[in-house]
């Protein structure tokens, strides 16, 4: 009985080393730029993804990837034994959509890490129902507020398994904050967030403050964007908006019930 005590918790260390490993292998990749790798100290990438349980085998939907700051870890991560379908704009949908989605795309044939990403439209349907393990996104939900949040949210839900994982980064609005000035200033309220994602037929089961700041007082004249790494008023206060750093950020899981 000793043995095979020791022997199982040998093989959950061991693995639980692997998997970090792994990861850490993925964060460190060759194909992240210096200018991606430069904001890890405000995104914590190791730390949100264990949070979210992101196993290298696993089948994960990344929606609203804009650039690809984090399809670049994932798409290493998931390569060998996993698969990453990412959910962009509709390119169909406008010139900045066009625009963001065409850029993306240029990334993804950038290099043979990306050959097993799938690309797909944010207003299509995913994948397979229940055929996915994760849905991860971050910094998006101010830009769902509106019509597209119920599809959005919906077709992640029907894409998931039974207990599959939704792993959500959003811009941290204070309490009280108007639907009209989560719209206008990209904070989102936890409450807001919360009841939203929760009445499609999800349920939290974790919070975490890996991605809070407690610098930023979140009410600076261009919302989140006066920020890094936007910095929308440029030179405009620089130094100041610098030592904030990036915005204060919750970091939710849900689970698919």
């Amino acid at each position: 009985m000793y043995m095979k005590t020791l022997a199982f918790i040998l093989f959950i260390f061991f693995n639980s080393f692997v998997l970090a490993d792994s990861l850490k292998s993925a964060i460190e990749s060759e194909i992240r730029s210096d200018k991606n790798i430069s904001r890890d100290i405000h995104r914590n990438p190791y730390e949100t993804l264990t949070f979210f349980g992101i196993r290298p085998d696993m089948k994960v939907i990344e929606l609203s990837p804009g650039g690809g700051w984090y399809t670049e870890i994932l798409a290493s991560y998931l390569k060998e034994e996993g698969e990453l379908i990412a959910a962009h704009f509709d390119p169909s949908m406008g010139d900045f959509a066009k625009r963001v989605r065409g850029n993306f795309e240029k990334k993804l044939a950038s290099s043979s890490v990306y050959d097993r990403v799938k690309l797909v439209s944010l207003n299509t349907q995913y994948s397979e129902a229940e055929s996915v393990d994760a849905v991860v996104t971050f910094r998006n939900l101010h830009n769902w507020i509106g019509p597209n949040w119920n599809f959005i949210i919906t077709s992640a839900h029907k894409s998931l398994k039974k207990g599959g994982v939704l792993g959500v980064v959003e811009h941290r609005a204070k309490q009280g904050t108007s639907l009209e000035n989560m719209k206008k200033t990209g904070y989102v309220t936890e409450e807001y967030a919360i009841e939203s994602i929760e009445k499609l037929g999800f349920k939290l089961v974790a919070k975490s403050e890996i991605n809070s700041n407690p610098k930023d007082t979140k009410d600076h004249p261009k919302g989140v964007w006066t920020l890094p790494p936007v910095m929308r008023l440029k030179e405009l206060d620089q130094d100041k908006y610098l030592q904030i750093g990036e915005s204060d950020r919750f970091t939710f899981l849900f689970k698919k019930i």
